[in-house]
C-alpha cells in the first residue's frame, strides 16, 4: 500500500486566523511500560512551504528513517516540544488525563517561548486535550493524592489550552501533525532503550506488549517503568 504523503492545506486554512498553528500527536498510549509522550510541532504563516523530504506518519517509517528526520523537521517548524507523563501519572489519573498533563506540558514550554499556537489539530476522534467536565485533573490541586514528575516540567493551565481542530489520522494527512508524531516517537523510543533492563527487552519493543516482554514480566514482575494500574499480560 503506498504511503499517504501528508500536505499542509488544513494548516494553511488555520493560518488565515491565527499566527501560530500547532500539531499535536502522542506516541505510548497502548504501552504497558513507560511514560506516554505528546509531540508538539508548531507552524508560523512565515514557515516554509516545502516540509521535509520523506515526512510522513511515524508509524509508517522505519526507526532510522525517523532519526534522520528530527533535524529537518526542526529546522522547519517554528518551534517544537515534547513531554511526558510518567507511568506513576498514567497510574493515578488514568490514562486520558495523562495525556493532557503531558500536552499542557508541551504547551507550557513553547508559551515560555513565546509560541503559543492559536489552534491545535489533533489526529483523531477523541479530544483528550479539553478536559471534560468533571476533570480527574482537578486532583492535581491536592498534591498529597498525586506526585507528579517536577522533572518533566510545568503545565499550561486548562483555561489556556488553545481551541483544538480534529482531524483522522491528521499524523499522516497533514504536515505539521506528521511533525510531532516523528518527533515524540523518536524521543521516548530513545528514553525506552535507554532504561535499565533486566530483562523486558525495552530496547526492542519500547514498552509494548511484544511476546518478550510478557515473558519477562512472567519471570520478573512489574517494575516501577510499568503501568501497575493495568492488567498486565504475564502476570497472574
Amino acid at each position: 500500500m503506498p504511503r499517504t504523503r501528508p500536505d499542509r492545506a488544513l494548516e494553511a486554512s488555520l493560518l488565515r486566523d491565527h499566527e501560530l498553528v500547532g500539531g499535536l500527536d502522542e506516541v505510548g498510549r497502548g504501552a504497558l511500560a513507560g511514560p506516554v509522550t505528546v509531540g508538539l510541532a508548531v507552524v508560523s504563516r512565515s514557515t516554509a512551504d516545502a516540509f521535509p523530504e520523506g515526512l510522513a506518519d511515524s508509524k509508517m517509517l522505519s526507526a532510522s528513517r525517523r532519526e534522520s528526520l528530527t533535524a529537518p523537521c526542526a529546522a522547519w517548524l517554528t518551534d517544537h516540544a515534547i513531554a511526558h507523563a510518567s507511568p506513576a501519572e498514567i497510574d493515578a489519573l488514568g490514562i486520558a488525563a495523562a495525556l493532557r498533563l503531558a500536552g499542557r506540558r508541551a504547551l507550557a514550554r513553547v508559551r515560555e517561548r513565546g509560541h503559543l499556537p492559536g489552534v491545535i489539530i489533533l489526529d483523531g476522534t477523541a479530544n483528550w486535550l479539553v478536559p471534560p467536565a468533571e476533570d480527574l485533573l482537578s486532583a492535581l490541586d491536592q498534591p498529597d493524592q498525586i506526585v507528579l514528575r517536577s522533572d518533566y516540567g510545568s503545565a499550561i493551565p486548562d483555561e489556556d489550552i488553545p481551541g483544538v481542530v480534529m482531524r483522522v489520522k491528521a499524523d499522516a494527512g497533514c504536515a505539521v501533525v506528521a511533525a510531532a508524531s516523528v518527533l515524540a516517537k523518536v524521543e521516548r523510543d530513545a528514553i525506552m532503550s535507554a532504561l535499565p533492563d533486566p530483562g523486558y527487552g525495552w530496547a526492542s519493543n519500547k514498552g509494548y506488549g511484544s511476546a518478550a516482554h510478557q515473558a519477562g514480566l512472567a519471570e520478573l514482575g512489574a517494575s516501577e517503568q510499568h503501568r501497575r494500574s493495568w492488567r498486565l499480560p504475564g502476570l497472574g
